[in-house]
């Protein structure tokens, strides 16, 4: 067996993880997608990177998408596929739209790209089908709900059972979103470093019920009018405050003027379901630093643009 002449090209949406309430378990694809070709090579690894990320252009083996590649060919191995085994180099060539170090899942497209191009490079990559391609991408990535958007599209529950990370994709029936990105980042580690060990038996409670509200509103005919209590938050937004204080006052300023506003993921990213004229409408004052993105839902995740089959039906 011998690897395909041509280049993969996969395009993986941003993603929204968490929701407000749905702390590791929601997540939202978004219409702002990262473009990464992938060729086998005789050389050593190339990469060349276009938009977010080029100072990583040099790393190598040790780039994420590379080491996401070697590792998915080793799965493939360890699931019995023959083949000619791992290649010597590959020529990577990325267009990343998915602002970095946001809480709008770069990271979880760069796993994910690389697990759709390794499946669609190899030649018996149908052996990783979607069951195993998400059980991979979290164990790289480590939470299933910033994975598993990225690879179903559209709305997604996740949760970790004693066989594996699980995943349910639902239609969300809203319409366009907001992101608010600011210009500086901030480490998901740094992040999650602020959650305490334990929370108030009410508050988790609260939660419980707000993300059971939110996901019955994003997917039924209840209405937008409950979404400003559906997003409300008391697990992980407020902890996590004092590493992102422009972004806790601009959720704090939206919601005061009624938008459904929460952190996307571990943030600093604010995202609003509300549409670009209603925010407009509102006449807020963002000041300097931010920068406005109407998104869709993106209905599709991780796919294969050309070079080799699709695999995700």
């Amino acid at each position: 067996m011998n690897w395909p002449s041509g280049p993969v090209r996969v395009r993986t949406p941003a993603t929204s993880a968490n929701l407000g309430p749905g702390f590791d378990s929601l997540g939202l694809a978004l219409s702002l997608y990262d473009d990464v070709e992938v060729a086998v090579s005789d050389d050593a690894v190339s990469i060349e990177v276009e938009g977010e990320g080029a100072e990583v252009a040099d790393r190598g083996e040790r780039h994420l998408i590379v080491k996401v590649l070697r590792r998915a060919f080793d799965e493939l191995s360890a699931l019995g596929a023959a083949g000619p085994g791992q290649p010597k180099g590959f020529r990577l060539r990325c267009r990343n739209r998915i602002p970095h170090s946001r809480g709008l899942g770069s990271s979880s497209a760069a796993i994910v790209a690389g697990i759709v191009a390794a499946r669609a490079l190899h030649p018996e990559g149908r052996l990783l089908d979607d069951d195993a391609a998400f059980r991979l991408a979290n164990e790289i990535e480590g939470h299933p709900d910033n994975v598993a958007p990225c690879l179903a599209g559209g709305l997604t529950v996740a949760w970790t059972t004693p066989s594996g990370p699980r995943l349910v994709r639902l239609d969300p029936r809203i319409g366009q979103v907001v992101a608010f990105v600011p210009d500086q980042g901030l480490a998901t580690e740094r992040a999650r470093g602020l959650l305490p060990e334990t929370v108030p038996h009410r508050d988790a409670a609260a939660n419980a019920g707000r993300a059971a509200l939110l996901v019955a509103v994003l997917t039924g005919d209840l209405g937008e009018g409950l979404l400003l209590d559906a997003t409300e938050d008391r697990l992980h937004q407020d902890y996590r405050a004092p590493a992102m204080p422009e972004s806790a006052e601009l959720v704090a300023r939206l919601r005061d003027a009624g938008a459904p506003a929460v952190i996307s993921g571990a943030g600093p990213t604010v995202l609003t379901f509300t549409s670009a004229s209603q925010v407009d409408s509102m006449g807020l004052e963002l000041g300097n630093g931010w920068h406005k993105h109407p998104l869709d839902v993106a209905t599709r995740g991780a796919h294969v643009l050309a070079g080799g089959p699709d695999h995700r039906s």
